[in-house]
Order: structure tokens, then sequence, then C-alpha cells
């Protein structure tokens, strides 16, 4: 009977995948680990006062600015306001019409009207609106070769 007992009592053992030692070796390395760890996150500034976060950290404002007669339709997507529509439309109008002299020209653009025109104008590049250099032909002149 005592067999059957004991076979009984195995039977009703829960199955344990490591051994007591196997057991111990793991539960060591773990506390190991998260003393190194600790060590290393210490060392490395997390009670430091002299690492700033980022919170603190100034803010700059950088602006793009966008020569619209020169920016291909994904360029012209980052103007506030302007989608992939419209941003085609312009590239449509400057190719077909030329390049655009003035802020106000833009307003010729299918969609865009004087509020869009005064959302867009912070990120609108002043060098755009240059004056073209007359080509020789233009002003009467010709160039030597």
């Amino acid at each position: 009977m005592s067999q059957s007992d004991s076979s009984t009592e195995n039977s009703l053992s829960p199955p344990w995948l490591l051994r007591r030692q196997d057991q111990q070796l793991l539960a060591t390395v773990i506390v190991f680990a998260t003393c190194v760890t600790g060590a290393w996150w210490w060392l490395t500034g997390s009670s430091h006062p002299d690492l700033t976060s980022w919170e603190c950290l100034p803010h700059h404002d950088h602006q793009f600015l966008v020569n619209v007669n020169t920016a291909n339709w994904p360029e012209l997507m980052e103007l506030p306001e302007i989608g992939e529509t419209l941003a085609r439309r312009i590239v449509a109008r400057r190719q077909a019409e030329g390049p655009f002299h003035t802020p106000e020209d833009l307003t010729a653009v299918h969609g865009i009207g004087p509020k869009k025109l005064d959302h867009m104008r912070p990120c609108l590049d002043p060098q755009s609106w240059e004056a073209d250099p007359v080509s020789p032909v233009e002003s009467g002149r010709r160039t030597e070769p």
C-alpha cells in the first residue's frame, strides 16, 4: 500500500520545470541583474540635478520658407492650409503662365483667396518675388560667345 500511496502523491504534486537548485540560481541571477541595472541608472544621471529635462529646454521656433516659383507640389503642401489639390494647381498655373511676381499673383489660382494668402504669407520666401533677370534678347543687347 505504501507504493500506491507514494505513486498517488507523485502524480498529485505539481510538475516543476526547474529543480530547487536551479530556482535558487535563477533568483540569484535576477537579483544581481536588478542591482546592476539600478547602479547603472544611478550612475548615468537619474539622481543628478545638473541634467535638464526636455520641458526645461528653451523653445526654438524654426520656420521654413517656400519659394513658390521653384517648389514642387509636395513642398507646397507644407504651406498652411494647402493640400495636394491646391499645391498641384499652383504648379500647373506656374507652368502654364510663368513665375509668380508678387504674393498677390497666387490669388489667380482657384482656391486661394486673400485669407488663405495671409495664412501662407509668413512661409513664403521673399526671394520668390525678386524681379526675374531680363534676358539679353528682351533687352536688345547681344552677348558675346
